[in-house]
């Protein structure tokens, strides 16, 4: 049989279930990757687990994303990361080192492996030809305990790359391509893998922006092969030896079909606000801008620094206009320094801040009130920027420096100059990028501070109930509307009870004074339209409102990572079968359950629930399976743990 590279390493990595499309599988994990928005719940697992030391080939521990220390919180989670990775035998990178996704390609990423991180971005390293896939934090804790990562067997949808990309357009501008064909459910139920003469044109770390965007598509995994260009990627970083050559067998087959030429392409971008409203540049050219950033993981590149560098080299930013960058990995700054980018940059006018993830996720940087910000990160959800109404546009970097220097959006094509040639290092320095744990751990005691308690015990769903809907929403709520990010938020991430009073407030500023009105009275359910949770893969974003009392969510389909991270808190999810009754469904609306946990049992998983005080039924269904049913039914992935000990 022909196999194609996801394919390949599936197969390598399989231990139960069959690669059919649709059917629930098992995959050995070779890597993991936490960051410490998400890490320190991890941690907290690992140890109510009582793992001694991670099974896994390798993992590693980011320090990233709360990188603002205005209190001790921060600090506090910073120390008890790092004794949590020395304790459980967990590389560590400190604040500083830089955003994971770049940090682990350089230092850890393998080709034929296979890596499971709790971030939703993860799936960036599948352009080092690995199986890299985002996931909620306890199914990476689960990974690292040595048990499998279960998924439901992607359909792999091959895209043939043909031609070369032409002056002025950029990786980016693939990605944005592929968001402006498929939208932001085009990847759901998929890999994504590229091949093709095109893929030879693109160096490592532009196969990373567009692996790193495929989470914006909802695909479970992007994939690339591992050829020449990984090998000399490796030896860039002293890891030569690690190579190895993964491709499509000739004659391979894919379940769906794209071609894209590169040389047709032009500068793209993603107006607000969401990464699948792409248009060409041309089409909302001249419109004032207040920011460009440049940096994060969806542009981590050198080159994509160097490029604004030489674009604004010798000149000034507008008048009014702020140009921010923000470094991805200290590695990277270091070369950036030494052949003059920074100071190129700084003396246009930018404003330097530290490697890291920074105003990606809303810390820091965020964008004057009413004012458009043009940014080479991967999403502009509503208000993730850190500004509650904001302005967010998505480019490349060629796209956002042209654009700071007139200050409106401009197509970097019209611009009086020559594309920049940037010539890439041949090595980088690697030194202190990532602390090794030691040997023994024995006499390793974890670090907590006061913000860190425990997480809440959830009793497991009763059989019968009645709920009341507290919120109706829309299609494509994220999952930074169901609990923004940000510096306001995020140092709260290892305190449940505090950081629910955040839940929902973009939706809705009471959702938390009801919730916890409902929450000792039966709780209370939520409903929504299509593409729920798209977005980061915060476990917090279950667990807070699992806390407040939600039992169920009802919608028209879920983004995959929030669907199992319902289920491994205890939520039961929920859709239509008839998408038009989400139209007879109001907010505040009770509806009844009765025999539920024989009922979402039953063969055909469909069943109806009544409006109360109404002759009217609803008819809904569930698309889990057998494990997934016995881990809700439990009251969650913990308490089934727990069981099965």
């Amino acid at each position: 049989m022909q196999l194609n590279a996801a394919q390949k390493l599936i197969q390598d990595h399989l231990l139960s279930g069959e690669m059919k499309p649709g059917e629930e599988i098992g995959l050995k994990i070779d890597q993991t990757l936490t960051q410490d928005a998400t890490g320190t719940m991890v941690m907290l697992e690992l140890e109510a687990m009582g793992i001694d030391k991670v099974k896994t080939e390798a993992s590693a521990q980011y320090v990233d994303h709360n990188l603002i220390q205005e209190d001790f919180r921060n600090a506090d989670d910073h120390l008890f990361l790092r004794s949590a990775a020395q304790k459980f035998g967990i590389y560590y990178s400190r604040p500083g080192n830089g955003v994971s996704h770049p940090v682990h390609m350089q230092q850890l990423a393998r080709p034929g492996k296979t890596l499971l991180g709790s971030d939703s971005h993860t799936c960036a390293n599948g352009c080092m030809g690995m199986l890299a896939i985002g996931a909620g934090g306890i199914d990476v804790t689960m990974a690292m305990a040595g048990e499998a990562y279960y998924v439901k067997m992607p359909r792999i949808m091959g895209i043939e790359l043909t031609g070369k990309l032409p002056d002025w357009v950029s990786a980016k501008d693939v990605i944005l391509e592929m968001l402006r064909r498929h939208g932001v459910k085009g990847g759901v139920g998929k890999i994504l893998e590229y091949y093709g003469p095109g893929v030879k044109e693109l160096s490592a770390m532009d196969r990373h922006v567009i692996a790193n965007m495929g989470a914006e598509l909802g695909a479970t995994a992007t994939v690339f092969p591992s050829d020449k260009e990984i090998k000399h990627f490796l030896k860039t970083q002293g890891r030569e030896d690690e190579w190895i050559e993964l491709k499509a067998d000739d004659g391979a087959d894919y379940d769906e079909h794209e071609e894209i030429d590169l040389s047709a392409l032009e500068p793209l971008i993603a107006k607000p606000s969401s990464p699948g409203n792409v248009v060409p540049v041309t089409e909302v050219a001249g419109e004032d801008i207040y920011q460009s950033y440049i940096g994060s993981s969806a542009n981590p590149g050198y080159r994509d620094f160097a490029i604004a560098s030489e674009i604004v080299k010798g000149k000034q930013i507008a008048n009014g206009a702020s140009l921010d960058i923000n470094p991805t990995s200290r590695q990277l700054l270091e070369q950036l320094v030494e052949n003059g980018h920074i100071a190129n940059l700084l003396s246009a006018g930018a404003r330097m801040h530290q490697a890291g993830c920074n105003g990606c996720i809303g810390m820091g940087q965020a964008p004057a009130t009413g004012k458009n910000s043009l940014r080479t990160t991967p999403r502009n959800f509503p208000g993730r920027s850190g500004t509650r109404e904001d302005s967010v546009f998505l480019c490349s970097s060629e796209t956002a420096a042209a654009s700071v220097l007139t200050g409106v959006i401009t197509d970097p094509r019209t611009l009086d100059m020559p594309y920049p040639e940037i010539k890439e290092p041949t090595t980088f320095s690697t030194q202190g990028m990532l602390e090794a744990p030691p040997k023994d751990n024995h006499q390793i005691e974890l670090e907590k501070g006061p913000n860190i308690t425990a997480i809440p015990d959830f009793e497991p769903i009763e059989d019968n109930f009645d709920v009341p809907v507290l919120l109706k929403m829309n299609d494509n709520i994220s999952t930074d509307e169901i609990l923004a990010g940000g510096s306001r938020v995020l140092p709260y991430r290892s305190n449940i009870q505090k950081i629910s009073t955040f839940a929902f407030e973009i939706i809705d500023d009471d959702y938390y004074e009801m919730a916890m009105k409902q929450r000792d009275d039966g709780g209370h359910m939520v409903v929504a339209g299509f593409n729920y949770g798209q977005g980061s893969s915060r476990e917090h974003a279950a667990l807070a409102p699992r806390y407040l009392g939600l039992k169920v969510v009802l919608v028209k389909d879920f983004a995959r990572i929030h669907l199992q991270n319902l289920i491994n808190f205890g939520i039961l999810p929920l859709t239509f079968v008839n998408e038009e009754d989400y139209d007879l469904v109001r907010q505040e609306d009770t509806l009844e359950f009765r025999h539920i946990h024989q009922t979402i049992q039953q063969n055909q998983h469909t069943f109806d629930i009544k409006l109360k005080g109404t002759d009217r039924t609803i008819t809904v269904q569930h698309d889990l399976t057998k494990r997934q049913l016995e881990i809700l039914l439990a009251g969650g992935i913990i308490n089934w743990i727990k069981e099965k000990q």
